[in-house]
């Protein structure tokens, strides 16, 4: 068994996520470090090493509230408290670039990580720069492929903020693909999704580009 100390230390974090509004399924850390300790043992790894005796538990919370904690938020309570649009912005583009993330590929559980890069022209409503980073975040915390995740933020952010064109861009390395099969140590993927205007590639697509290819000059 593991420690008991550490395992009375998650607690109050698996708990105080069920108190939060709009969870479902709290993690149970208990449970998922004694899996992890069954995969140790499947993998023929002895107990007896002291740098594997408390992996189970420091999996257990690095996974419950690092790795895993999207699931008990939405995409409203990420955005937060919205503010007036200026008056004139209508059809402007608002864009922040380089918000660092990272998330779990679903198919081998291995990271990967990059930048990503949002816009959105406002409705009625704005949010502060922050809170686009916690969306991001929001979907990039669970088990999901990088296409999905840009695509759940751009659809995101279109529906909380009523926004009429909204584009998630994502540049990152995959684990995946650098660690094994190819190995292909150099890769960087890309996923972009768009919502609204920003689906046709017109001016206001390009604009968007322009502003990503000015940020490397």
């Amino acid at each position: 068994m593991g420690d008991p100390a550490i395992l009375r230390d998650l607690q109050p974090v698996s708990r105080q996520k069920r108190e939060q509004p709009g969870q479902e399924g709290a993690p149970d850390v208990e449970a998922m470090a004694r899996a992890v300790r069954d995969f140790l043992d499947a993998a023929g790894l002895p107990r007896s090493d002291a740098n594997l005796a408390q992996t189970p538990e420091r999996v257990a919370e690095a996974w419950a509230g690092e790795f895993l904690d999207g699931y008990r938020t939405t995409p409203a309570a990420a955005l937060g408290e919205t503010f007036p649009a200026p008056a004139g912005s209508s059809g402007e583009l608002v864009v922040v670039t380089d918000l660092r993330f990272h998330s779990m590929c679903p198919h081998h559980l291995l990271p990967y990580a990059g930048r990503a890069h949002v816009a959105y022209v406002p409705g009625e409503h704005v949010v502060g720069f922050g809170r686009l980073s916690a969306l991001v975040d929001c979907f990039a915390h669970r088990l999901i492929l990088q296409e999905d995740l840009a695509r759940e933020v751009a659809r995101a952010l279109a529906q909380v903020l009523n926004s009429p064109a909204t584009a998630c861009i994502l540049e990152a390395e995959q684990a995946c693909l650098r660690l094994r099969g190819d190995e292909q140590s150099d890769a960087v993927t890309h996923a972009e999704a768009y919502e609204g205007t920003l689906r046709e590639d017109g001016a206001l697509r390009r604009e968007l580009w322009a502003r990503l290819g000015a940020r490397r000059r």
